[in-house]
């Protein structure tokens, strides 16, 4: 009898283990619930086109890829902006102009992309409930791909912006790279809120209905229905304790004033942005073994 051949080289290499196999995923024990996170944050980023596919389903879902999907991303934020100036500009009889209609236009479409983010990212676990069943994987990818969603859809609106920016004739100029980084900080901030309601949703079901009212709430004390500079000096601690208020008035300062933001407002903003982000994404990946046992 011929003995079996064997492969050497197969005897050799050590068997491979994925944490997320869908056959055998074992959490190892960790003092605050937390799985390792190196590991789950490399998982995270290998399986990143699984958050952009996600996104891509749920733009499809949208209408997206149509022109009247995407003229419809435009209209929305622009005829709320029009609604806003005729409230603020006419009954309250200032004298703004095109300029401070500029100014509601973008501070409303960044605002937009963090609300439209945050509404969707609401119900990304709670909807997902198959898809966490079913399949093994980071599910702080749900959260995420909201997000995605909500940048690909502000896009179109800077594109509406630029004719509005230079009928009202704001300063073009080098202080516009300004842009990138505080937008940046804008991400920042919005993931970490995603992450946020995301997993309070799975406890706290009544959380989509109150958001409802808290964001309407922060659209009027952030400084988009105004600027910065007007808040009463008894109402100034309520642009500290807001979190879009120091990105809203370095946003504005860049592109409406067009000069570089002044630093306290950046140190404020990238300590709000980034101590949400990690308390959101602590809360997330802490809670999210109970998602499948919740939903």
């Amino acid at each position: 009898m011929t003995a079996p051949v064997t492969d050497p080289d197969a005897a050799a290499e050590p068997t491979r283990t994925d944490e997320f196999n869908a056959v055998r995923h074992v959490y190892e024990p960790h003092s605050i619930g937390l799985p390792p996170l190196r590991p789950y944050v490399r998982e995270a980023w290998r399986r990143r086109e699984f958050a952009f596919e996600m996104a891509r389903t749920s733009l499809r879902a949208q209408h997206y890829d149509t022109v009247v999907g995407q003229l419809w991303l435009v209209l929305n934020p622009l005829l709320l902006a029009c609604v806003y100036y005729l409230l603020v500009d006419i009954i309250g009889l200032r004298t703004g102009g095109i300029s401070f209609f500029a100014h509601l236009m973008a501070c409303l479409f960044v605002f937009h992309f963090v609300t439209d983010a945050i509404r969707q990212a609401v119900r990304s676990v709670t909807g997902g409930g198959r898809l966490i069943l079913n399949t093994a994987f980071p599910r702080i990818l749900l959260p995420t791909a909201s997000v995605i969603v909500a940048f690909k859809r502000f896009l179109p609106t800077v594109v509406i912006f630029i004719p509005a920016a230079i009928v009202a004739s704001l300063p073009f100029g080098p202080h516009l790279l300004w842009l990138l980084p505080v937008f940046g900080l804008f991400v920042v901030l919005t993931s970490g809120l995603a992450m946020l309601v995301a997993a309070g949703q799975v406890y706290f079901r009544d959380l989509k209905n109150f958001l409802q009212y808290a964001l309407r709430m922060w659209l009027y004390a952030s400084p988009i229905l105004y600027f910065a500079s007007r808040v009463p000096d008894r109402y100034e601690f309520l642009l500290v304790l807001n979190p879009l208020a120091p990105l809203l008035t370095a946003w504005s300062d860049i592109i409406d004033f067009g000069r570089a933001p002044q630093g306290t407002d950046l140190a404020l903003a990238a300590g709000w942005a980034f101590s949400l982000f990690v308390l959101g994404a602590l809360f997330f990946i802490s809670r999210e073994r109970e998602f499948a046992v919740r939903l």
